[in-house]
């Protein structure tokens, strides 16, 4: 009797735990998630037009491409919920800051691009002259998305395919591209580029908005408490543990793959000057080095890249929603949902989507920022509701402008106003604001003893 308590107690103390090749398949799992084409083709492009200052416009490219979104993840896992940490402003703020971050990441804007970009960048080019590119788009997607769609309806294999399969595979193709290119190095490095020569650190800190990581993070989060869950774990600390972990593991390797293409895009400069885009350094580098065979791995590279995104965003938007419509509207009916709409967008075509992505990043970007670092020193400085407000509607209100006239459309007298701003030709006049909007939330705070206690709440999510 007591040998059976024994062993029966000790199987549940292993539980408890992740083995090493489960805590691995997370972190991978989320690496994956983050890298999508867009990552993929922004590092090659600095390093082709940084050139000899490569290094410090990648270090601060990866501020906004990796270390934003690795706070990201470890935020919204000590709040449980992106709803949690927006609900410190309001309970109108986080549900529209929300909604706007998860339909943006989502079938707005994020998983159409993941659909359309490999097609647009790895197919198209190639298809003989007089294809009909519309019908072989429509092809190419639908079967994408319905890919997407299967391995989605099994979130509890999610890890599995994902954190052994799929995110592995990518990173065999990418290693294997950057290794042949480095023992066939042309090593001819151009001189950097006008934009770059004059402001390297900050060219490379806005580049990293184009990734979208740090949106994507305030959902990946969430995503990632629910996969550990599916081990039988239930300790919330033990949780947001493994959260945080698997974050700085996914930080780590993206910080090296964006080495290794911010190197290749570095090395060629010289030799592919012409190329307009990070997808078209990739291309050459790829014939380059595989001759004719090049085409088929760089789409290979493409797809896996565009298609784990795109599981792990369709996951994570089903989750939320189905959660907020209490299960009347299922994360299977969602999930339909959202694979239609995005394959719909993802027709567009790539430009279309490009064209509303730079506005809709400039706008929200900023503020998402703002609350991770808000939450990330909560414990230092005990914000209250005063300063959550003030400091998020305020630079809601810079960045919005500047989204607007990333637009082409203007208020007027407000955006001439706001476009005196300094650091606003660099899209960051939100930046002074906030310090401000920072110095007089504390005075706030300490002369009034005005306190908050942001309580965090247990939302209770259906387990993977």
């Amino acid at each position: 009797y007591y040998f059976a308590i024994f062993v029966f107690e000790r199987r549940n103390v292993m539980k408890k735990n992740l083995t090493r090749q489960q805590f691995l398949s997370v972190s991978v799992m989320l690496f994956g998630m983050f890298f999508g084409a867009g990552n993929l083709i922004f590092p090659p492009l600095l390093g082709k037009e940084a050139g000899n200052l490569t290094f410090q416009s990648l270090l601060f490219f990866c501020v906004t491409a990796v270390v934003f979104p690795v706070l990201g993840v470890l935020v919204v896992a000590r709040t449980h919920g992106l709803p949690n940490l927006a609900g410190r402003v309001g309970k109108v703020f986080a549900a529209v800051f929300t909604a706007c971050i998860y339909l943006s990441i989502g079938p707005g804007l994020g998983i159409p691009r993941a659909g359309s970009l490999p097609f647009e960048m790895a197919v198209a080019p190639y298809l003989p002259q007089g294809s009909y590119l519309l019908t072989s788009r429509f092809f190419y997607t639908a079967m994408f998305f319905f890919i997407a769609y299967l391995v989605c309806l099994r979130p509890s294999k999610l890890v599995d395919r994902m954190g052994k399969i799929l995110t592995p595979g990518l990173l065999i193709l990418i290693l294997i591209m950057f290794l042949g290119l480095f023992f066939n190095n042309p090593n001819n490095i151009a001189a950097p580029s006008e934009a770059y020569l004059k402001a390297p650190v900050v060219k490379g800190f806005l580049e990293g908005y184009n990734t979208m990581d740090t949106i994507a993070a305030l959902n990946f989060g969430l995503v990632i408490s629910l996969a550990v869950r599916s081990f039988k774990i239930d300790d919330e600390n033990t949780i947001v543990s493994y959260t945080i972990k698997s974050g700085v593991v996914a930080g780590i390797l993206l910080t090296v793959v964006y080495s290794m293409l911010a190197y290749i895009g570095m090395t060629t400069s010289g030799v592919f000057g012409s190329a307009k885009n990070g997808a078209e350094i990739l291309s050459l580098t790829s014939q380059r080095i595989f001759g004719p065979f090049g085409i088929v791995f760089l789409a290979a590279i493409f797809t896996l890249a565009c298609l784990t995104t795109c599981i792990g965003l369709i996951t994570s938007v089903s989750q939320y929603f189905a959660n907020v419509t209490k299960n009347k509207v299922t994360y299977n009916q969602w999930i339909v949902v959202w694979t239609l709409l995005s394959f719909f967008v993802a027709n567009f075509g790539l430009n279309t989507i490009l064209k509303i992505s730079v506005p809709v990043l400039v706008a929200i970007y900023p503020v998402s920022i703002v609350l991770i670092l808000l939450g990330l020193t909560q414990n230092i400085f005990k914000y209250n509701r005063f300063g959550y407000r003030l400091m998020c509607y305020v630079t809601v209100f810079v960045s919005v402008i500047e989204g607007l006239q990333a637009a082409k459309l203007n208020i007027p007298f407000v955006t001439e106003l706001v476009s005196k701003l300094p650091l606003y030709s660099l899209s960051l006049g939100w930046v002074l604001p906030l310090l401000v909007c920072w110095l007089v939330s504390l005075a706030h705070r300490y002369f009034l003893k005005v306190e908050d206690d942001f309580t965090v709440t247990q939302l209770q999510y259906k387990s993977l």
